[in-house]
């Protein structure tokens, strides 16, 4: 029997969660948790160890960028977190992916948008939008003043650099695939093996690294 997916909820608007909360549970996903500010979110997610928290960036008490590094700082937790936001928080959204969150949605995501979005990161994979999310790395990455998140590129070989090139244009698997000659699990192992030599999380983080390091340096085409 499959484990159900687990969700806390953190926004300060009722609304949004109820209407999340009946998005996600009529798709068989468990809301274990919400929470109205950052605070209470951080303590939700002790709590009940979710798999995924959906996290709103302007909250009261403590806001959301704040919540998801203490959430991403406590060893063992181990949620994905996705940041929900509107196109006015673009700067809060970068300093969450350099934080470690893995990824983010627009509050008006559609709810087929929604379940696909939760279901993706638990798999390990990144959020999400990725045109969107080429924008704001090119736009902020060259500003922040943060330490990089990456190790060495060195250690990469060719064939990693240039998938890793094209992961932050925002290509999925399948189409990395398509326009390597590849099969997806040989995709997928060489996206696996970027992120074990560079010590990053997931492949939002590997975008950044691809904007801060150089290797890419300008936002593909649409």
């Amino acid at each position: 029997m499959t484990v159900p997916l687990r969700v806390v909820l953190a926004d300060d608007q009722a609304l949004v969660r109820a209407g999340f909360r009946m998005i996600l549970t009529a798709d068989g996903i468990d809301v274990v948790g919400e929470a109205a500010n950052g605070a209470e979110a951080v303590a939700a997610v002790r709590r009940t160890r979710p798999d995924v928290v959906l996290m709103d960036i302007r909250m009261p008490e403590l806001d959301g960028l704040e919540a998801t590094r203490r959430i991403l700082a406590d060893a063992g937790t181990g949620p994905r977190v996705i940041m929900l936001t509107t196109f006015d928080l673009d700067h809060y959204v970068y300093a969450a992916l350099t934080a470690g969150a893995s990824g983010f949605l627009l509050k008006d995501v559609t709810p087929e948008h929604l379940v696909a979005a939760v279901r993706l990161v638990r798999s390990g994979d990144a959020l999400l939008a990725p045109a969107i999310t080429r924008r704001l790395v090119e736009r902020f990455a060259r500003r922040d003043s943060a330490p990089a998140v990456h190790g060495d590129l060195s250690t990469l070989t060719p064939r990693e650099l240039e998938v890793l090139r094209l992961l932050a244009q925002g290509l999925s698997n399948a189409e990395l695939a398509g326009r390597l000659h590849l099969s997806e699990a040989t995709v997928k192992t060489h996206v696996a093996r970027i992120l074990a030599k560079l010590g990053l999380r997931d492949r939002v983080q590997a975008v950044v690294v691809a904007y801060r390091s150089g290797l890419v340096s300008a936002v593909a085409p649409e």
